[in-house]
């Protein structure tokens, strides 16, 4: 399958990054040569230096072949340019990324599907997206639902004092109480592990467990997590991320948003309809106290500035809030989250292109997943007909390495199984895969 990515900047190399290991024939444009030298050193793909909307590159990079047609460039107009001539010109299927909000509504949307743009996507609007999702379940630092909730992935973090600490993973059961103990996941430090029965779990380790819906709050109970309902919600940043946010809490909480430029404060009062505008220095923990940050359950910290988000974050935790949101744009930052002491970090670039990620590999599998900071993917399979799959118990599937059934949904029961169990036709298989076991699973579900 070729795929054809123009831009090479955050979001291009890391869909190009993620792509590559599926040995795709993938072609990286951009202007600068700087950046298409360092893919090529890093990545297996092919690259070419110009200007994306320019016929004559498209035809050279071959798009009339092209399965994929992927415009992530920092410009708006290029990227829809060169994607509506890209589908002009053969590619099958074009995405193109936009930071106008108002593109994405019905009639512009439709609009825009004509001139020949499958796909547009808002990196803002995703991340807004995203930190929502984590505001709504702020308990666990991750909370994914599979089939309306059958089945849940709930991460956290094991602090001092867990009653799991120094635990093997097959002796989980012993203190369960009852309830299913199925972690499918571990992020410890920038390593991902697939936990075994061996497995020794320490502090600090971050744990994705699978369970069942009807057993999230005992595990909450179990692992001594405090339950919180977020109601106030400080915001800092005045960049459209901010105000994008700011707009999708504001319907269901009380928020606050802090930003510097007093222009900015006046502009954004006559957009953001019950948020309260401060302005102010976001350095300055002594106005942000005055304005009530130690009354807040939530602080998203979304300037320009990744140091200043995290620090603020930081100080936010210090000062008593529950929850504590910061973007960054370095991405090595975002391992980083389970070890200072920010809840979550968030970079708005790798949301976007997980989504585009979860889009290319839709024709194959029923969902993806991907889990903040671990280099890895959730994926539901569906058996449509009897196969290897149905005819053996799983211990005696091959299953690779680097690849787990979490659990498996069989009608309305929500299964766990063990290397006894044996899949029929009908079962949804929710699978924790690291990147270069999903092609060998694929093959298997196929």
């Amino acid at each position: 399958m070729k795929i054809v990515i123009a831009g090479a900047g955050d979001v291009g190399f890391h869909l190009a990054e993620l792509l590559s290991i599926e040995n795709l024939d993938i072609i990286l444009i951009d202007l600068e040569q700087d950046v298409l030298d360092y893919a090529a050193t890093h990545l297996d793909v092919l690259t070419l230096r110009g200007d994306c909307a320019s016929l004559d590159l498209l035809e050279q990079a071959g798009v009339n072949q092209a399965k994929l047609f992927l415009a992530v460039t920092t410009s708006e107009k290029t990227n829809l340019v060169s994607a509506i001539l890209a589908k002009k010109l053969g590619a099958k299927q074009v995405i193109a990324r936009v930071t106008n909000p108002e593109y994405l509504c019905g009639e512009q949307k439709e609009i825009f599907k004509e001139l020949g743009i499958d796909i547009l996507m808002s990196p803002i609007q995703l991340a807004a997206n995203e930190i929502q999702r984590l505001i709504q379940r702020c308990t666990f630092t991750d909370l994914f639902e599979f089939e309306e909730g059958k089945i849940s992935l709930a991460g956290l973090t094991l602090r001092k004092g867990s009653p799991l600490l120094d635990k093997r993973v097959k002796d989980l059961a012993n203190v369960s109480k009852g309830t299913t103990l199925r972690p499918i996941a571990i992020l410890r430090g920038h390593e991902t592990i697939i936990p075994k029965g061996e497995t020794v779990l320490k502090v600090n380790d971050h744990i994705y467990f699978m369970t069942k819906q009807e057993e999230i709050e005992e595990l909450e109970l179990l692992l001594g997590e405090r339950r919180k309902d977020i109601r106030k919600i400080m915001i800092i940043g005045g960049d459209k991320l901010s105000v994008s946010t700011a707009k999708t809490l504001e319907k269901n909480y009380q928020v606050t948003l802090v930003v510097k430029n007093k222009k900015k404060a006046i502009e954004l009062s006559e957009v953001l309809n019950s948020t309260l505008i401060i302005r102010g220095d976001y350095s300055n923990i002594e106005m942000l106290k005055e304005e009530g940050l130690s009354n807040m359950d939530a602080f998203i910290a979304l300037t320009e500035n990744s140091e200043t988000n995290i620090i603020a974050s930081l100080t936010a935790k210090n000062y008593g809030v529950f929850k504590t949101i910061a973007q960054v744009e370095n991405k090595e930052y975002i391992h980083l989250s389970q070890n200072i002491g920010v809840d979550t970090l968030i970079n708005k670039k790798l949301i976007a292109a997980n989504n585009i990620f979860r889009f290319v590999r839709k024709g194959k599998i029923e969902a993806v997943t991907s889990l903040h900071g671990v280099d890895a993917e959730v994926i539901e399979f569906v058996i449509h007909k009897a196969n290897r799959t149905t005819r053996k118990p799983l211990k005696e599937l091959h299953f690779p390495q680097t690849a787990m059934i979490g659990g498996v949904i069989r009608g309305e029961d929500s299964l766990m199984p063990d290397g006894d169990f044996q899949l029929q036709v009908g079962d949804k298989v929710v699978v924790f895969s690291l990147p270069e076991s999903i092609a060998k699973l694929e093959k298997i579900f196929s």
